[in-house]
């Protein structure tokens, strides 16, 4: 029993509350619908469509400062699941060390993630070579005294809405950049990177793609993009496709964008790309304007899978009795994150408690958590 009690901080930590799990009887869509953050409420809402969900994300909130972050990942769970577990830790490790949060820290916690990573692939290599093949997507958001940071590898996005000029109207601003190939400057980019290799992007299956597999031009993980030797290696090959590199053709090195937040700023959307694959950055941010805080997140979710459906003629009643893994042929994983800027509350006090650290996280998998089976546990310390 006193076991089980010491353990309880830990399993809100990384497994998540139950928030209102089911959806309205959809099993494969979680969402909490309203918390306090250090100066405003957030709201987040997950959907399932992959066999293993592969998006991962959470919120980290106290008096001082807010941390959120989006994971989505590919070839898997285990890189997106990792990265859960372990950047946050390093964020505040470094943020200690250096009296506060900076574009440095973030760079750094982004590095350290990235390098234990790859040390569990090394140390995983006999029993499972696969793993050097599973990647994240990886979005950090930080609110601390009045500035905000945006990190970003990969396609997910965070966007932030702002009053208009008007005082009645909402603008979308884009923060993070979408290192996709389906975007010519990213194309561009990798081919000034790689002169001698007219191959670096190649048009397969209706899309632009790094060496014809991946779209995403920098994560943390993809380990056998970045290291040609384990791509090479006879074991790595026995599971995986082979892919003959020279060098890299991928990066972990993060877009960091750093700003003042201003009065007029209203809200911040961080989301996986399976909402943006759905939804344009404007319709996003006038529905958060126009509809009421609680349940945003889930209403988020709601008109992407409505507008997914709709793509098949079909409606969202139907969508959702499809099972996990069928469903990944209509939509994606769907991670959104809603976080209010109530600026009147920054610096005073909140409905957080003095020194109190509340933890939110999304179910590692949502059917799972839905069915009270046993989750598996994330990786551990390295």
């Amino acid at each position: 029993m006193a076991l089980r009690a010491c353990l309880r901080p830990l399993e809100r930590c990384f497994m998540g509350r139950r928030g209102g799990g089911g959806g309205g009887g959809d099993g494969l869509l979680w969402h909490t619908d309203l918390k306090p953050h250090a100066c405003g409420d957030f709201s987040i809402a997950v959907v399932q469509a992959n066999h293993a969900l592969e998006d991962q994300g959470q919120v980290v909130a106290s008096p001082s400062a807010t941390y959120v972050g989006v994971y989505d990942g590919h070839g898997g769970p285990d890189a997106s699941r990792f990265v859960r577990s372990r950047l946050f830790p390093h964020l505040h490790q470094f943020a200690s060390e250096q009296g506060g949060l900076s574009a440095d820290v973030i760079k750094k916690a982004f590095h350290a993630t990235e390098e234990e990573f790859l040390h569990l692939v090394k140390r995983s290599w006999l029993s499972r070579p696969q793993i050097a093949s599973a990647g994240s997507c990886c979005l950090v958001g930080a609110i601390a005294d009045g500035v905000l940071y945006v990190a970003n590898l990969g396609d997910s996005r965070a966007v932030l809405g702002s009053r208009g000029p008007d005082g009645r109207s909402v603008v979308a601003e884009r923060l993070s950049n979408d290192h996709n190939v389906a975007l010519e400057e990213v194309r561009r980019e990798l081919k000034q990177l790689h002169p001698d290799d007219s191959h670096i992007v190649v048009h397969n299956r209706g899309v632009w793609r790094i060496k014809g597999i991946i779209q995403v031009s920098r994560s943390i993980g993809d380990i056998y993009l970045k290291k040609p030797e384990l791509s090479r290696d006879p074991l790595f090959q026995q599971f995986v496709s082979p892919v003959p590199l020279k060098r890299p053709v991928m990066t972990s090195e993060p877009s960091i964008r750093v700003r003042n937040l201003r009065p007029q700023d209203l809200f911040l959307i961080f989301a996986s790309d399976g909402l943006w694959e759905q939804l344009s950055d404007e319709a996003v941010v006038d529905i958060v304007f126009k509809n009421p805080r609680a349940g945003i997140a889930k209403r988020l979710v709601r008109a992407a899978l409505d507008e997914a459906a709709k793509k098949r003629e079909m409606r969202y009643n139907d969508l959702k009795r499809i099972e996990k893994g069928i469903r990944r042929h209509f939509h994606d994983d769907i991670t959104v994150i809603v976080i209010y800027l109530d600026h009147h509350r920054q610096g005073l006090s909140t409905k957080l408690k003095r020194d109190a650290i509340d933890y939110t996280n999304a179910p590692i998998d949502i059917f799972t958590h839905n069915s009270d089976r046993t989750e598996q546990p994330l990786w551990p310390s390295i």
